[in-house]
């Protein structure tokens, strides 16, 4: 049995929509909010990283609902759906709001801007890292929306893995350039999801 994405056109327009809702803010971002290039450090390739595994979970999920069938969800196939792009559109509206409370100091580019000071109101109070939550959470709506099983594991735990490398890299400079102040702060929060991890 074919996917609902598969077979249904309006699901297949809602799940382009979502692809829109999702890239169009992350677009305009890059490339309309530099940091001082003076504030960069090193990404050891994260963010290179992070662009292959979101690349890389959208192809194979396109790849699996077409060739890995046997794995299709068929219990309440649109209700599964829906969850699934209402998960899309929670996430990026939680990454953007995290990104708002975050202001000028947020960029994609990993740096530590001159005069920055730590976040710990809204979202910042329990995880230290909501942009990135925004988008696992998003990433889970896609697996949710593709109607697969295998998508449904593979999408999120492939961003997953992508982000965390990525953490482990941003942590390390922001305790180099906000010294214990950081460290305290990763003491009483989590990274991603509060009183979890």
């Amino acid at each position: 049995m074919l996917p609902l994405v598969l077979t249904d056109q309006i699901a297949a327009n809602v799940l382009t929509a979502g692809y829109f809702v999702w890239l169009v803010p992350e677009i305009i971002h890059t490339f309309s909010h530099r940091i001082d290039a003076r504030s960069h450090a090193d990404d050891h390739y994260s963010n290179l990283v992070l662009r292959l595994c979101l690349l890389t979970s959208i192809l194979s999920a396109n790849w699996l609902i077409r060739m890995q069938t046997w794995a299709t969800i068929t219990w309440h196939p649109v209700l599964i759906f829906g969850i699934g792009i209402a998960l899309v559109i929670g996430g990026v509206i939680f990454r953007w709001y995290a990104i708002y409370m975050l202001g000028q100091y947020f960029s994609v580019q990993l740096g530590v801007q001159s005069g920055q000071t730590m976040m710990t109101k809204g979202p910042y109070q329990w995880i230290r890292h909501p942009s990135y939550t925004g988008s696992l959470i998003t990433m889970l709506g896609f697996g949710f929306a593709f109607t697969n099983w295998l998508c449904l594991v593979s999408v999120p735990l492939i961003v997953f893995i992508g982000y965390s490398y990525r953490v482990n890299i941003e942590e390390r400079m922001l305790v180099t350039a906000l010294g214990d102040s950081y460290r305290e702060y990763m003491n009483h929060t989590k990274r991603f999801i509060p009183f979890v991890y």
